[in-house]
């Protein structure tokens, strides 16, 4: 399910911008995403399961980890520390502190499995009927 108007949505389909596809950043989410669902398990099914918002959580956890890395008062806090559960990160999932560029894709690739569990879970637009 796309928000993006449809004929903008075709455009970006038709004739996307080079570097949106073809950056290392950009590729490197998507290979995480794969992995998370090839190695780890993580398919979609496994996801929707998890309809509390904690991909989400998790993947702020490590974009937030990530920045406190780089800044360390990024979140007010300067209270980084490596080994240290973020507050965020959901109860029972294991936190895997990482360098920062590492972090911030698997953030890039939790927040993509989260919009992509939303999209699954709206509801279907209803049909329009004929003449209107």
């Amino acid at each position: 399910m796309s928000h993006i108007p449809q004929d903008v949505a075709r455009r970006l389909v038709d004739k996307p911008p080079m570097h949106a596809w073809s950056s290392q950043a950009a590729l490197d989410v998507l290979a995480e995403r794969r992995r998370q669902i090839e190695r780890e398990g993580w398919t979609p099914e496994h996801d929707d399961e998890h309809d509390s918002g904690q991909l989400a959580a998790a993947g702020s956890a490590y974009a937030l980890a990530a920045a406190d890395h780089l800044h360390p008062l990024s979140q007010g806090d300067g209270c980084y520390d490596v080994h240290a559960t973020p507050m965020a990160w959901p109860q029972d999932w294991e936190f895997k502190p990482d360098t920062p560029r590492r972090m911030l894709v698997k953030a890039a690739a939790l927040l993509l499995a989260e919009i992509e569990r939303l999209d699954r879970a709206a509801p279907l637009p209803e049909p329009q009927k004929e003449g209107t």
